[in-house]
């Protein structure tokens, strides 16, 4: 499960990082912890290739209140393609999500151990996603959320945890954001593990822990 990432890189860096052609809406401030329900940074597969905000925790278009939102923040590459709350997104309607690190938790350690994990040169990097658009049937509002797509450990994260984001490669993005419907069977080899010398991490003290808690000691080395 991935929960939280971090957004320091502003957004017209993010815009010329991905070769965009635009900023439509932007994450206005450096954010050190953010949680689902919260905006993330995403380029959808609409064919303008602008960068945008979506809500983290995908309502399908189907739902008929928006707290199944705020379970769907994660989809599993192993049954993404099966499950009723992905497929059609799947399909149709993926996304990047444009991060500049994550956090992720020791299972073996009570409590658990937060780590931070980031590229090396510390440039942002995408994460394949999915996307809906959702009317709220009292209101009429329209809601743009997105959910991030996890596949098995690489050998960075295995001895953290058992899952973590895909991560695509350039070439991974183009396919991905490709317009047209796309059967699973093309997109399936996209979701594996990055390479492990791909990201650092480096553990991080238990504020991490409160979503509330959104400042720069969250991405903090942990002394020895």
């Amino acid at each position: 499960m991935c929960g939280r990432v971090t957004i320091q890189t502003p957004a017209v860096e993010i815009a010329r990082e991905f070769g965009l052609a635009g900023i439509r809406s932007a994450i206005e401030r450096p954010r050190f912890n953010l949680a689902p329900t919260q905006l993330m940074p995403v380029v959808a597969n609409d064919g303008q290739r602008m960068l945008d905000a979506f809500r983290w925790g995908l309502i399908p278009s189907w739902a008929k209140d928006a707290s199944i939102g705020n379970k769907l923040i994660n989809a599993r590459c192993e049954t993404v393609a099966e499950k009723p709350s992905f497929r059609s997104a799947l399909k149709r309607k993926r996304c990047l999500l444009l991060v500049d690190g994550f956090y992720e938790w020791k299972q073996s350690t009570k409590p658990k151990t937060p780590f931070f994990f980031h590229r090396k040169d510390r440039k942002p990097f995408a994460i394949a996603g999915l996307w809906e658009e959702w009317t709220a049937p009292d209101t009429g509002e329209v809601l743009r959320t997105c959910c991030i797509i996890t596949t098995g450990p690489n050998g960075l994260m295995a001895p953290i945890h058992d899952r973590m984001p895909v991560i695509l490669s350039k070439e991974g993005q183009e396919q991905w954001l490709r317009p047209e419907a796309m059967d699973a069977a093309q997109l399936q080899p996209l979701l594996v593990p990055c390479a492990d010398d791909f990201l650092d991490s480096y553990e991080v003290a238990r504020v991490v822990n409160s979503p509330t808690n959104d400042v720069p000691a969250c991405i903090e080395r942990l002394a020895a």
